[in-house]
């Protein structure tokens, strides 16, 4: 419950009430006194209402009246002695707004400053306060850079003066103010706050008030400038905010995807790819087998199709032309163990730094399970020795069938200034079905790297895939290439929670692939696999739901091969005794008495299990070594949740509708498994359709429609002229891209 508030002096049956409102043009004061007005008319008293202004524009400075009283209203003058005061806006607290006011009045200010805090601007009065423009734009009462006061201040009002809220309902009622501008009264009669009745105290003479109209705005000189500077009426004004886009934010290597995006719709590939580079070496491998967590993220999804950026990432890779070369060396040598796209990257960027970088990797070539785990009908090994090339170009050295133990990773540290182990996800989860022929049940990794070496048999068998990630689906796509006679992806979940690339279901699917979901494989014998169906519970710590098992549910699939694709974690035997491997350990050592530090990169480290997060934390470790090394910390893209611009900042109805640009994509009758199935988009026009957001990117409407005339655009830049500019607010309104925003003063 709230307490009520101390009934007023004066304020009794008989005793007429005036009073004052001052705010600017656009905020609703001469509303606000029509609501005050028709709250007290309702209870039976005689009321005026009306504002004192003539030609005025937005922002400025304005008064309005408002009388109530049980007894007949005779007097038609404007209020020069007010028992009340109501500032719309605080900034106006230096006009004089005192003058006149009786003693022991109330002063209401529309700010978020406590009374306490307020009381030395009007000695010797009465302070309430609310701060009634965050309360309308809670509410979206006018805009943002714009908000509608008037209904939020008719409730303040009223537990100011002691009104119960069910008048002030029936004010804004009756004057067909309701939903969220009833709301918005209510919330601001239950926030405002009421200051103490001050000491007696001699109320100190304010200079009078202009009630004349401000001096004329159109001079002799025509276009000319007004000679009133307008700035002063301001109470916010409008600055140029570049706001994270999220595509940007949730991007796992911390590639600058619009701006890669902007310079593809300027014509400009080569730009576009030297963007790309700056962040990730596998633009060309991320192109065609990223998660694509940027597409999910971006805000034209809200509109009709969000943007294709892995198809863009790959048309810049595939077009765009960049010679790189080794940059002036430093002294310091540093070992990368394994050739994923966490070592891959850790390695680029240590070279581009200057450091000698060798890769060392177990197998006979580069790119570890980017070359034997992901089919080539997905990526292929031109595309892959592209981005490869690129690398080597900085002059990173090579050892390849250099399988890394514990002795040889210590034999590395006595020869090297700092080892980075970026092995990945090594141990593959197993599942128990019991006694079965050792041919019978094998590996998604393993089986992907066989039918890469042209080794893996499957025609004419039955095969069940277990599994719902991208493994498992690149398993049974493969399986159906390489002319199996079913495939069968079980998962003990619902297609919902498959994390695999939706895109990848739909196309196995075209292919014949058949999905059994909510099956729990728990047992194998050659020809029958047995299942227990499964139902979804509450969610795990993955937030997804948890499958739970049917009790007597089992039945049979029937399958020859059986090919799991359950997951893998990190293989931590190579690592020193006592080594603490986490996500840390991408930025500092292990915990190991080494000759040099280690550390871990990419899956090994963050189990994030995606090409994407390794190149990002590939980048980070060679960052943080290199500030080991310098002392020099390299700024790795962190955006602020709260900087992060989203499609209710934005105003998406000023945008046209655009058909979003698929890749060109192979029939199903013609897909192999040594031929991509998606050949990348045509053009870059795709790159049109980013919406720039949270950016400016000089359409020029603000300038179009700036009431004022007093913002411009100066090479290339919009240039706010303070002086006159008033805050109204249009130009942020105005804003698709929610590039302006309006600062309060």
């Amino acid at each position: 419950m709230l307490n009520p508030p101390p009934s007023l002096e004066g304020d009794q049956e008989g005793c007429m009430i005036e009073i004052r409102i001052h705010g600017r043009g656009g905020q609703g004061g001469v509303t606000l006194a029509k609501v005050i007005a028709t709250t007290r008319f309702l209870r039976g008293d005689s009321v005026q209402a009306f504002g004192l202004y003539a030609a005025e524009r937005a922002g400025a400075p304005i008064q309005a009246f408002c009388r109530f009283s049980a007894d007949p209203i005779t007097r038609r003058t404007p209020i020069t002695e007010p028992d009340h005061i109501i500032l719309l806006d605080p900034t106006l607290a230096s006009l004089g707004v005192t003058q006149g006011l009786k003693a022991g009045g109330w002063v209401l200010v529309n700010s978020p400053d406590a009374p306490e805090a307020l009381a030395n601007q009007f000695p010797g009065y009465r302070v309430a306060a609310v701060d009634a423009t965050e309360i309308a734009r809670a509410h979206e009462l006018g805009t943002r850079a714009l908000p509608i006061v008037n209904t939020a201040l008719a409730g303040a009002v009223g537990r100011m003066l002691d009104m119960p809220l069910e008048w002030v309902d029936a004010g804004l009622t009756h004057l067909g103010f309701v939903g969220p501008n009833l709301s918005a009264a209510r919330d601001a009669y239950a926030a405002t706050r009421l200051g103490a009745r001050p000491a007696a105290a001699l109320v100190p003479d304010a200079p009078a008030p202009n009630l004349e109209r401000i001096p004329g705005l159109v001079t002799g000189n025509t276009g000319a400038t007004p000679k009133v500077r307008t700035g002063n009426w301001a109470t916010q004004r409008p600055v140029r905010h570049g706001q994270t886009p999220p595509c940007n934010d949730v991007c796992p290597a911390g590639n600058d995807v619009q701006g890669f995006l902007h310079a593809l719709a300027d014509k400009d590939v080569n730009r576009a790819l030297e963007i790309l580079l700056e962040t990730s070496p596998l633009p060309g491998v991320c192109g065609r087998v990223c998660q694509g967590p940027c597409m999910e993220a971006c805000n034209r999804i809200s509109y009709d199709e969000g943007v294709n950026v892995r198809g863009l990432e790959r048309f810049a890779s595939d077009h765009g032309h960049i010679e790189l070369r080794p940059p002036p060396a430093r002294p310091e040598q540093v070992a990368v163990v394994g050739s994923g796209p966490g070592g891959l990257s850790a390695a680029y960027h240590l070279a581009r730094l200057g450091y000698a970088v060798t890769l060392h990797e177990a197998e006979g070539q580069l790119g570890g399970l980017l070359r034997t785990g992901i089919p080539e009908y997905r990526l292929p090994d031109a595309a892959l020795d592209r981005d490869l090339t690129r690398i080597l170009m900085l002059g990173v050295k090579v050892q390849v069938n250099d399988r890394v133990d514990r002795a040889r990773l210590a034999e590395l540290t006595r020869n090297s200034d700092a080892v980075l182990v970026a092995t990945g996800l090594q141990h593959l989860r197993p599942m128990d079905l019991g006694e079965v022929p050792p041919w019978s049940v094998v590996q998604g990794i393993d089986f992907l790297a066989q039918a890469h070496e042209g080794q893996a048999v499957v025609e004419g068998m039955r095969v069940a895939v277990v599994g719902g990630g991208n493994t498992a689906f690149d398993a049974a796509r493969t399986a159906v290439r390489l002319g199996a006679a079913s495939v069968d992806v079980v998962y003990r979940r619902t297609r919902a929670e498959m994390p695999a690339i939706p895109e990848e279901i739909e196309e196995a699917l075209e292919e014949g692939v058949k999905l059994s979901c909510l099956e729990l494989p728990v047992a194998f014998v050659p020809g029958r696999l047995t299942c227990r169906s499964m139902k979804l519970g509450a969610n795990d710590a993955s937030g997804r739901p948890r499958p739970v098992e049917v009790l007597g549910s089992e039945h049979d699939i029937m399958c020859d091969l059986v090919i799991l694709a359950l997951g893998q974690s990190p293989e931590l035997s190579l690592f020193p005794e006592g080594a603490r491997v986490s996500v840390s350990a991408e930025r500092q050592p292990v915990a190991a008495p080494m000759s040099a530090p280690i550390y871990a990169v990419g899956d090994v480290a963050t189990q994030a299990g995606t090409v994407s997060a390794a190149i990002g934390s590939g980048r980070r470790a060679a960052y943080a070594l290199h500030e080991r090394f310098t002392g020099e910390r390299l700024a790795a893209a962190v955006h602020d949740p709260d900087g992060v611009i989203h499609p209710d900042r934005m105003h998406m109805h000023l945008f046209e509708h655009a058909a979003r640009h698929g890749d060109r994509v192979q029939p199903v009758e013609a897909r192999t498994y040594t031929e991509e199935v998606h050949m990348g988009l045509e053009d870059a026009s795709e790159a049109a359709r980013c919406l720039s957001c949270g950016v400016c990117n000089q359409c020029g409407r603000c300038v179009t429609y700036c009431p004022e005339g007093v913002l411009v655009l100066k090479e290339g830049q919009v240039a706010f002229d303070y002086d006159y500019c008033k805050g109204c607010g249009v130009c942020a309104a105005e804003c698709p891209r929610g590039g302006i925003v309006m600062e309060r003063l």
